[in-house]
C-alpha cells in the first residue's frame, strides 16, 4: 500500500511540475486557435479505403457514431466524422466510427464510448484495458461489452492525441503539456470498431483482424496517424 501511495504521489508531483512549467512556457508559446478556413491535415473519407483485405463497405443509412450530443454539438466537438459498416465474406459485419477533432482542448476534448454508449441507453457490462497486436506494435485500446435490449455490442477503441496513442487522462495531459510548450494545439482522433455479437471474445478477435487488415492496406503516414504508433524504423 505504501508503495502504491508513493507512486501516486510521485506521479502527482511530476504532473504538477509539468503543469507549472507549461504555465510559464505558455506565456511565450501560447497555443493559437486554428485560423478559419485552414485545410485539415488529412481527410478521413480519403484516408480510409472502402475495400481492403477481404472487407468491403456496405451501404448504410444514418450516422453510426453513438454520441449523446446534438448535431450542433457534434459539429463543435469534431471537425470530421466517418461512419461505415464493412462485411467479411463470412458474413461478419464490423461498424467503424472515426471522430477527428483538430482542437482537442477544454470542452472540445473527445467523448469516450464508455460515456456515450450509456447516454444512448446502452448498458455497460465491462470496461477493461486491452491491446490490439499488430506487426507495427501493440495499440493500447479499451474493450467494452455493451447491450441495448437483445442487442449485444462489444466495442474496441483507442484515442490518439497528436501522433500519440494515449490510455488515460494522465497520459493525455502529459501530451497536451508537451505540445502546449511548443505552442501547438493538439488534434485528436477517436478510433472505434464494434459489432453485434453475443460473444465478446469472438467479437474482439474479429475487431483485431479488421484493424490489422486496415493498417496493412494503408501507407505508413496514414497507418501511423490512425494507430498512434508512429513510424517504425526498418529492420535489418
Amino acid at each position: 500500500m505504501d508503495g502504491c501511495m508513493s507512486s501516486s504521489v510521485r506521479l502527482s508531483v511530476v504532473l504538477a511540475g509539468l503543469m507549472t512549467l507549461a504555465a510559464v512556457g505558455g506565456i511565450a508559446a501560447r497555443p493559437s486557435p486554428k485560423p478559419p478556413g485552414t485545410a485539415p491535415k488529412y481527410l478521413l473519407e480519403e484516408t480510409v479505403p472502402k475495400q481492403f483485405g477481404e472487407w468491403r463497405e456496405l451501404p448504410q443509412s444514418g450516422n453510426q457514431v453513438v454520441n449523446p450530443q446534438t448535431k450542433e454539438m457534434l459539429d463543435k466537438l469534431y471537425s470530421q466524422i466517418l461512419s461505415r459498416t464493412y462485411v467479411h465474406p463470412s458474413g461478419y459485419r464490423i461498424m467503424l466510427a472515426l471522430a477527428y477533432g483538430d482542437e482537442q482542448r477544454g470542452e472540445l476534448q473527445a467523448h469516450m464510448p464508455e460515456v456515450c454508449y450509456p447516454a444512448q441507453g446502452f448498458k455497460l457490462h465491462s470496461n477493461r484495458e486491452g491491446a490490439v497486436a499488430t506487426q507495427y506494435g501493440d495499440i493500447a485500446a479499451r474493450r467494452l461489452s455493451t447491450s441495448l435490449g437483445p442487442r449485444k455490442e462489444p466495442v474496441s477503441y483507442w484515442f490518439t492525441l497528436g501522433d500519440t496513442a494515449v490510455k488515460g487522462k494522465f497520459e493525455r495531459r502529459l501530451v497536451e503539456i508537451r505540445l502546449g510548450l511548443t505552442g501547438q494545439v493538439p488534434d485528436g482522433l477517436l478510433f472505434r470498431v464494434s459489432s453485434i455479437d453475443e460473444s465478446p471474445e469472438r467479437a474482439f478477435k474479429m475487431h483485431d483482424q479488421f484493424v490489422n487488415d486496415l493498417l496493412n492496406a494503408l501507407p505508413e503516414r496514414d497507418r501511423s496517424r490512425l494507430s498512434g504508433l508512429g513510424a517504425r524504423p526498418a529492420e535489418g
